[in-house]
């Protein structure tokens, strides 16, 4: 049974939404939320300003127009350490997915993402009669959302495992 919090119930919100993707060294969703206390001081230190107070207050991150360098910033600022792995591990608990509007689908040659992407976790494999689709390694993706902004069609996003 999916847990709902009150704030969701009593807005009509029973759904379950995917969790948000928390900053580098997030506990895990249950001890984060129990952890954190919404002071946004983390908000404010992140030099790429890719954190955010998400719908019920809690920061997330948003990769629209910069990636996480996994600086640490955030972890340090965090006094309830709800924030609190270690930033030289560079890798969050996410990987990159690429939806249905990327532009390889239909036929143009793109490899932006693949470019954008440092821990090279983004190939295109040759594809018999066709453009080279590209192709996400989970295990090498580092989940710092480069590839999100770069993207030209906005198709590729980044997804708690």
């Amino acid at each position: 049974c999916p847990m709902v919090s009150r704030r969701q119930f009593l807005r009509g919100r029973i759904a379950q939404a995917k969790p948000a993707l928390r900053p580098p060294g997030a506990l895990r969703e249950a001890d984060f939320l129990a952890t954190c206390t919404r002071c946004d001081d983390c908000i404010p230190v992140c030099p790429n300003h890719i954190v955010f107070s998400d719908a019920e207050g809690y920061p997330a991150l948003s990769f629209a127009h910069a990636a996480c360098t996994f600086c640490g910033a955030c972890q340090r600022a965090c006094i309830p350490k709800a924030l609190r792995g270690d930033p030289s591990g560079a890798k969050l608990d996410a990987a990159a997915i690429i939806g249905p509007d990327c532009v390889a689908l239909d036929g143009v040659v793109c490899r932006v993402c693949g470019d954008a992407c440092e821990a090279e976790a983004i190939r295109f494999p040759p594809r018999a009669g066709g453009t080279p689709l590209p192709v996400v390694m989970a295990e090498r993706c580092t989940g710092c959302g480069a590839c999100v902004g770069a993207c030209p069609s906005k198709a590729i996003g980044v997804s708690p495992l």
